[in-house]
């Protein structure tokens, strides 16, 4: 059983910063590529950063300039750095990673509960 679980989210003014954690737990083998989607009401889910084990990044146009991504991969976290928040990033933010259970195993997408996050203007 693998588990996802973030932190971090909360209510921040336009302007200011937050830092989103997620840790991953549980049989875990190997991670490939990790990161950060988001959700706001009435709209889809949408990418707003991955990284990959070797620390490449992609970023949401959104995103860029204003979040960055890291992780750690001997703990099995990824964080999100967020800065200058705008009202426009308020969504419920989602933690995902592509987890091998074990040796032969395929690759498979797991995804954390999400955290709210609200900017208020």
């Amino acid at each position: 059983q693998v588990q996802l679980v973030e932190s971090g989210g909360g209510l921040v003014q336009a302007g200011g910063s937050l830092r989103l954690s997620c840790a991953a737990s549980g049989s875990i083998f190997s991670i490939r590529d990790m990161g950060w989607y988001r959700q706001a009401p009435g709209k889809q889910r949408e990418l707003v950063a991955t990284i990959t084990t070797a620390g490449s990044t992609n970023y949401a146009d959104s995103a860029k300039g204003r979040f960055t991504i890291s992780r750690d991969n001997a703990k099995n976290t990824v964080n999100l750095q967020m800065n200058s928040l705008k009202p426009e990033d308020t969504a419920v933010y989602y933690c995902s990673a592509d987890i091998r259970r074990s040796w032969g195993r395929p690759l498979n997408a797991y995804w954390g509960q999400g955290t709210q996050v609200t900017v208020s203007s």
